[in-house]
């Protein structure tokens, strides 16, 4: 056994042997072990029993995560002979050094904590962002994921969601309102629009029932009626779809009952000279 402590090299006065970085690698893998350990703990028992929603599940269980592995890693400079004392001593100039040339990286490091801690935005949250909207599937210390409906994954620097304008549609409660424009032939009865629209919505397995979907005439548009109707899902993720079927619901019934979609006409009258 004399191998373990035979002498591979040096890392300033402290002999590095075998036993060295066997002592190293199980602090490693013992850390990943209490990590996986302590999660399932807090995510089967701590969690379910105080019903805390999976944005804060996240943001704890990331936070320990990276808690042990700072641990872990002051455990393994101390093993392999550095001093601990040295990297408390070299601080003020790595804060310096945070300061000057990773300002950017520092405040999307400060903007996670906020994130996780503040709840504005949460994993499984549907978010729009310039336009463009996906479901939030990770929130990270310096950045965060999320996944488009087209499948393209968006990496997003925490401290956007800070400074940017970010509209979450899951945030406030589990339904969100929506609304589609839909033209009518003046020829065609008001309230006979408003019912076949209402009707419509109301058929529809994805628009609640409660708040009630509600049609409102929005304009009189050039060539024709224009009518709003408002609705209510908890299915944000497929909003265009949902979209797509009401249109085609409408428009079906438009046909049966004789009322046209209008379109843009012109009367030109030429004067004889």
């Amino acid at each position: 056994m004399d191998f373990l402590y035979t002498p591979l090299f040096r890392i300033k006065n402290h002999e590095i042997t075998p036993a060295t970085l066997a002592l190293v690698l199980l602090i490693l893998i013992g850390a990943r072990v209490l990590v996986a350990i302590v999660q399932r703990v807090l995510r089967d028992g701590v969690f379910k029993k105080r019903q805390i929603d999976e944005g804060r599940q996240h943001a704890v269980m990331q936070l320990i995560q990276y808690a042990l592995y700072v641990f872990a890693a002051l455990a393994v400079l101390q093993t392999v002979g550095i001093e601990i004392s040295l990297l408390v001593a070299g601080s003020a100039a790595l804060l310096v050094g945070v300061g000057l040339g990773l300002q950017k990286t520092f405040n999307d490091l400060v903007a996670g904590l906020i994130i996780l801690f503040e709840g504005s935005i949460d994993v499984g949250d549907i978010v729009e962002i310039e336009k463009a909207v996906g479901r939030v599937v990770k929130i990270g210390l310096r950045s965060s994921k999320i996944q488009t409906r087209d499948g393209i994954a968006i990496i997003v620097p925490n401290s956007y969601f800070i400074n940017g304008t970010i509209i979450n549609w899951s945030h406030s409660r589990s339904q969100t309102r929506f609304s589609i424009k839909i033209p009518a032939s003046y020829q065609a009865d008001p309230k006979k629009v408003q019912a076949i629209i209402n009707d419509c919505a109301q058929r529809h397995e994805k628009v609640v029932a409660q708040p009630m979907p509600h049609v409102r005439m929005q304009d009189f548009a050039e060539s024709g009626a224009m009518y709003e109707l408002l609705f209510w899902t908890a299915d944000a993720w497929n909003i265009d779809l949902i979209k797509s079927d009401l249109r085609y619901s409408i428009f079906e019934e438009f046909t049966k009952n004789n009322i046209e979609i209008p379109y843009p006409q012109r009367v030109v009258w030429i004067k004889q000279p």
